[in-house]
């Protein structure tokens, strides 16, 4: 079991990357095959949202067949296959099928590995066993950065990822040899359940409005927008936007494993998560206030914003602390819909936002989203201060 969810762990790795990487080749793919940040904002949201749908026949593939076949079927045929689209790619059109393609692979991953610690582990320890995947899963977010950039200037983009589908391939196919499915739930009486079962625990309605939007800014700008907004700011080039990238990944990475076991130091999940959340608000609203203020000054609110927005692991624990154990597989995977799909459906939006925005002076469309990130905190941390917290 250990070897298995090593190979999960590292699935997810590919899953960060396959997340972040338009940053860094957007110059590139701009000048190559025409791909502006618009086409890439809706790249990068439809990898968010085939990402999300697949959400709710995982949930099911879980509970019914397991998490073995469930991971490794889907990410070896379309990760793998979206991969080695992406790197034939000569126009956006090809640049949306292969992300779409690519979401729908890595869509198994994280949650395979959550479905095991959630039937051979203590409730206790999910938040930090969470976390820890999350943490070292998130070094696919480094990769993404200036190895990255560094690869593509040296080997060529198409040949990067073109190997990288190699790889995702070969990843799948560790994951159908050694993860091992855990035993089946013994009928309780409560049967299968269903994902009406997941909507009547009333405690996650104020749970589900945050999970929507709080991984938005680190995923939205870590992604996609710190790219372009250093660029056309600053007039950063790859490599620079690489390093960027790399730092706010590092941040991504601490904060993963510093929110795991906070809720044992504290007492508490649902207050360490709002605080958390409200730092990152306030990242955001800084850089919507002072868009100009200087290169370390954005890079140190965007490192801000990486560390804060890391808290899913812990509302991933929050929530599953109400799943009944028949419901665990379609309870996480439901919670995780509200997090991809939030990102996936904003980030499509905040193409339109910046596209809304006249580009004179040239931070304003970036301004625009800053400001729509920030909200969208504020709005989820409000809601979310009246939910019930719970550390069982």
């Amino acid at each position: 079991m250990k070897l298995g969810i090593f190979f999960l762990v590292i699935a997810y790795v590919l899953s960060q990357f396959y997340r972040a990487f338009l940053a860094v080749l957007s110059p590139v793919l701009g000048t190559e095959i025409g791909a502006m940040p618009n086409d890439l904002a809706l790249s990068s949201g439809l990898w968010f949202l085939t990402f999300a749908a697949m959400q709710i026949p995982i949930g099911w593939a879980l509970d019914t067949l397991g998490p073995r076949r469930t991971a490794a079927w889907i990410l070896g045929v379309a990760g793998g296959g979206g991969a080695a689209v992406f790197a034939l790619a000569q126009a956006p059109i090809h640049l949306h099928i292969a992300m779409a393609l690519i979401g729908i692979g890595c869509s198994p991953v994280l949650m395979a590995s959550y479905y095991i610690f959630g039937r051979i582990y203590s409730a206790r320890a999910f938040a930090t066993l969470a976390g820890a995947v999350i943490g070292f899963g998130t070094l696919g977010n480094l990769a993404g950065a200036w190895p990255l950039a560094f690869a593509a200037e040296t080997f060529g983009w198409r040949q990067t990822v073109g190997a990288l589908a190699l790889v995702t391939l070969l990843v799948a196919l560790a994951v159908a040899v050694f993860v091992k499915d855990p035993p089946q739930v013994e009928d309780s009486g409560a049967g299968k359940g269903s994902l009406l079962d997941i909507f009547k625990i009333r405690a996650l309605w104020l749970i589900f409005p945050l999970m929507a939007v709080s991984y938005l800014p680190a995923a939205g700008m870590r992604g996609l927008w710190a790219g372009p907004y250093f660029a056309d700011v600053y007039g950063a080039d790859a490599i620079t936007i690489g390093w960027v990238t790399l730092a706010m990944a590092l941040a991504m990475v601490a904060g993963a494993f510093v929110y795991g076991p906070l809720d044992r130091l504290f007492g508490t999940r649902k207050w360490v998560v709002l605080t958390g959340n409200a730092l990152g608000m306030l990242c955001m609203f800084a850089l919507w206030w002072l868009p100009t203020a200087g290169y370390g000054f954005a890079v140190l609110m965007l490192v801000g914003v990486g560390l804060f927005g890391s808290s899913y692991p812990l509302m991933m624990a929050h929530g599953r602390s109400f799943f009944p154990p028949h419901l665990l597989g379609r309870g996480v995977t439901m919670m995780n819909l509200f997090s991809i799909g939030g990102v996936g459906v904003l980030q499509t939006l905040s193409a339109r936002v910046h596209g809304s925005v006249a580009p004179q002076p040239p931070e304003a469309p970036y301004q625009a989203i800053f400001a729509m990130f920030g909200g969208l905190l504020l709005l989820g941390v409000v809601i979310y201060a009246f939910a019930q917290d719970r550390t069982d």
